[in-house]
């Protein structure tokens, strides 16, 4: 399917106001945080394989383990069944229940005891306050949320403008406190946000319009929702479907924009997983087979260079499987078995002239930012590197720099496989 309207994801004619006011959900600020207990999330950037059972069993170990772990599936992000032309054929059908009945089956195959479809979509918003549906929700040891749009789960699972919690979503919410977990792949990972979450958007027009609140039927245009999602993630603003998309410059500057000082970014098939969440032991790691950028612009200073936006100061850090990262100290430490990389090549670092694999090159290269990061972290022959954008009008160029303190591990002893540190900024090509 064409990029472009993949990132669509199918959303609906539906459209916020240009501004929207904040307005923090009751169950999303009630309180300190507990010092210990908690569940898990695994929160998956998109694309989630069938075969991936690194993740799958992860959640079911999580949920209990194989032939205890009973998974509550929930799928409201999909079209319902009336708006599915293919409604009537299983090996077409792409709507709520076809979704849900597919994630249950996948569940049963990775050992869970039950897996249930949670039957609330948009066309079923009723029952998200029904005491049978709570009921369901109370029978299970873990939740997973699955991809589509995203403002569909506001719309279904939460009330009005304040974004207070339906019977279910507050069901959810304590069973995550009391130890189950809660996982999602692309919108179902999304809706775990705090405010501002993204709603849409590409890199390039993000970098050179700005973004805006609100929810756009242009797909490029960068959109956030300032309520937000579920708030069960507070850490930072989150991202998905990074290094397909090309999304890492829609990420900053939707940060910089909201003030937010940290942002993560996940690729596809790969999950952050927080351990003791929402308590002062959570813990994060990653878990897949791409990886996780985590960009820290608490010394980023943003400006204007030849009449465009630009930003300068930003700390990247990119994490693989396995790589730990501290929530409090934002320090990143690698998985056991990767070793400290001492850059030994003296290869240049290929041009790069498609920075966030632009929809309009024919020829673009996946994770191409994270691409020219991670040939820089690996050579001696130059300290910093470049990567401009496809678009021109301006065309925008990524600076990456090393550090003093940046740093990385490799698995094979010559390439990159992880970073830290690493210094980017963006700005209007030859500004």
């Amino acid at each position: 399917m064409n990029r472009y309207l993949r990132t669509r994801c199918g959303r609906t004619a539906l459209a916020l106001a240009a501004a929207l006011t904040v307005l923090a959900s009751t169950a999303q600020t009630a309180g300190a945080r507990p010092a210990e207990a908690g569940g898990t999330l695994i929160l998956v950037g998109g694309g989630l394989k069938d075969g991936n059972s690194e993740i799958y069993g992860e959640i079911i170990h999580k949920a209990g383990g194989i032939g205890k772990a009973r998974i509550g599936v929930l799928t409201a992000a999909s079209v319902p069944e009336s708006q599915d032309p293919d409604a009537a054929d299983p090996d077409a059908c792409s709507n709520s229940h076809c979704n849900g009945l597919y994630y249950a089956d996948l569940f049963k195959h990775y050992g869970a005891a039950d897996a249930q479809w949670v039957p609330v979509d948009i066309e079923h918003v009723d029952a998200a306050d029904s005491d049978a549906v709570v009921a369901q929700v109370e029978s299970m040891t873990g939740f997973f949320f699955g991809g589509g749009d995203q403002y569909r789960y506001i719309t279904s699972l939460l009330h009005g403008d304040a974004h207070t919690d339906s019977k279910v979503m507050a069901a959810i919410r304590r069973k995550l406190a009391a130890g189950a977990v809660v996982a999602g792949s692309s919108a179902g990972a999304q809706i775990a946000s705090g405010p501002d979450m993204v709603s849409g958007g590409d890199s390039y027009q993000a970098l050179r319009d700005g973004s805006a609140p609100g929810y756009f039927e242009d797909p490029t245009r960068l959109g956030y929702i300032p309520q937000g999602g579920f708030g069960i993630f507070d850490a930072g603003l989150l991202d998905t479907h990074t290094g397909t998309y090309g999304r890492e410059g829609r990420a900053i500057r939707l940060a910089a924009d909201t003030g937010h000082q940290r942002v993560f970014a996940l690729d596809e098939n790969t999950a952050i997983e927080v351990e003791h969440a929402g308590t002062h032991a959570e813990s994060l790691r990653v878990l897949g087979t791409h990886g996780v950028s985590v960009f820290d612009l608490r010394s980023a200073r943003t400006g204007t260079v030849q009449g465009h936006w630009a930003i300068d100061g930003v700390r990247y850090s990119y994490l693989t499987d396995g790589d730990h990262y501290d929530l409090r100290t934002w320090h990143v430490h690698a998985a056991d078995g990767k070793k400290p990389l001492t850059a030994s090549t003296a290869t240049a670092v290929p041009a790069n002239h498609d920075a966030f694999y632009s929809v309009d090159n024919p020829d673009g290269v996946p994770y191409s930012f994270s691409g020219t990061a991670r040939a820089l972290t690996a050579t001696t022959a130059q300290r910093t590197a470049t990567a401009g954008t496809f678009e021109t009008g301006p065309t925008f160029e990524a600076l990456f720099r090393k550090r003093g303190d940046t740093r990385a591990w490799t698995t094979d002893g010559t390439t990159t496989a992880s970073f830290a540190d690493l210094q980017v900024g963006i700005h209007p090509a030859g500004g």
